[in-house]
């Protein structure tokens, strides 16, 4: 019998399955592709190779892609409904429900009859593509590996785009930064890891750093407690018969001998202090690139850069003077500003003023908080030397160098006090190295082995 509907019937038939009926009450299965393409074979080329400009070259949907696989057997990929691919039969048979390219329906040409893959009402004729860039039944966007997605922008190279955020990952640093190096703090990471790149170059480099803060800032500190001691002006204001206030005799020179030995002192230890700066900068910049660190070494490198640090050192204090001058803010203000020139100087060698003027206003708050925390800490050092030195005078007296026995204890506290700042110059230190090195990360791609061979 002739598997064929009798003429002008138009109940389809089923193509031969081996499955298990189909149910009738189901809508049919997509129509098979009208390319035919199989299923299986040599992956083909990728679609982007030979690609050279900016705008990504866009495959069609409508048709499958080439080396792309069949997505879990879906229809309408090489495979008729009744799932079954050409190179899954032997050569010279046709599969079940099968059509070759451009080959019509069997019935489609018979007069009154109806192909069997009729399509129900409200669904596609049989052959029918959807408009060009709808994706075919079951088939969702190609990937793009590598390449950015249609319509998205294409990054320009050098500059700076957003990265998807996630472990490691912050949005708005340049190609090339390290999340995970250990100086530099990425664009926008947060306070947190900027605290934890300090602490982290404290833990590194404190055999070395205190060392040289030790000598460098706490003994200078301690030779200027010393001499406040010793050429503080001695006497009491006396009251005249009159009422009004009398300076003691020789009030004016004990004030311009005090005041000369300070400045002097200050002239004398701050090219040691700028020298431990510099040396400081080094190990902890070398340290995080990985790099030896010998303290002799150290020491021969501050030695260069001392002078120059120096001069810009005492222009900056004239600067941060003046300012107290007009008022407690300007001058407030200035040192905030100008708080990252010692950085500038070492690393670029080049208008530290200037730079370091410009990177605490073009990111005002990011920069303002750094250096807050770094005042406080130091603010913090500056109380506890005022509270040794209020237990000091208790202590010993307003004049304790008249006498051996308070002069050794005076002398003592003065050491004292200037140790316990000692954790301030430490975290001065590192705090100003990781804020300039978090400020280049805005500018462009650096990391902490850049920085140590800008240092020289």
């Amino acid at each position: 019998m002739s598997d064929l509907p009798p003429s002008g019937s138009t109940e389809p038939v089923p193509p031969a399955s081996s499955g298990p009926p189909a149910d009738p009450t189901a809508p049919p299965p997509p129509a098979a592709a009208p390319s035919g393409t199989p299923a299986s074979g040599p992956p083909g080329a990728d679609p982007w190779a030979g690609h050279t400009g900016h705008a990504p070259i866009v495959p069609e949907y409508g048709s499958p892609q080439p080396g792309a696989p069949n997505p879990a057997g879906q229809p309408g990929w090489g495979t008729p409904p009744g799932g079954t691919a050409p190179g899954d039969v032997p050569p010279g048979h046709t599969p079940p429900g099968w059509t070759a390219p451009g080959t019509p329906s069997e019935g489609w040409n018979t007069p009154g009859a109806t192909p069997q893959n009729w399509n129900a009402p409200g669904t596609p004729p049989h052959g029918w593509n959807a408009p060009p860039g709808t994706p075919p039944p079951g088939w969702g966007p190609p990937a793009y590996p590598g390449h950015p997605m249609p319509g998205a922008a294409y990054p320009v190279p050098g500059a700076a785009y957003p990265m998807p955020a996630g472990p490691g990952a912050y949005a708005g640093w340049f190609p090339g930064l390290d999340p995970q190096d250990p100086l530099v703090n990425p664009p926008h990471a947060g306070i947190g890891p900027w605290f934890a790149r300090c602490t982290a170059a404290l833990r590194r480099g404190w055999r070395q750093l205190l060392p040289i803060v030790l000598l460098t800032q706490v003994l200078p500190a301690s030779v200027i407690s010393v001499l406040t001691l010793v050429f503080s002006p001695e006497g009491e204001l006396a009251t005249a018969p009159d009422g009004a206030p009398v300076l003691p005799a020789g009030f004016w020179g004990q004030m311009f001998a005090f005041y000369g030995v300070l400045l002097s002192a200050g002239l004398i230890f701050g090219l040691l202090q700028a020298m431990g700066w510099a040396a400081g900068t080094w190990v902890v910049t070398r340290q995080a690139a990985g790099e030896p660190v010998e303290l002799g070494a150290a020491f021969r490198y501050g030695l260069r850069r001392a002078l120059g640090l120096w001069g810009w050192t005492l222009l900056v204090s004239l600067l941060v003077m003046l300012g107290s001058c007009f008022c407690l803010l300007p001058g407030l203000y200035a040192a905030f500003a100008l708080a990252l020139f010692g950085p500038v100087y070492l690393f670029e060698r080049r208008e530290p003023i200037g730079r370091a003027w410009r990177m605490f206003h073009n990111r005002f708050g990011m920069v303002l908080g750094r250096v807050a925390l770094v005042i406080a800490v130091l603010f913090a050092a500056t109380v506890l030397d005022a509270v040794v030195g209020g237990i000091s005078g208790a202590a010993f007296g307003v004049t304790p160098m008249n006498a051996v026995g308070t002069a050794i204890g005076a002398v003592v506290l003065a050491v004292f006090g200037a140790l316990l700042a000692a954790p301030a110059y430490l975290a001065q230190q590192v705090g100003l190295v990781v804020t300039y090195a978090e400020q280049r990360a805005h500018e462009g791609p650096v990391n902490a082995a850049r920085l140590a061979a800008e240092l020289g």
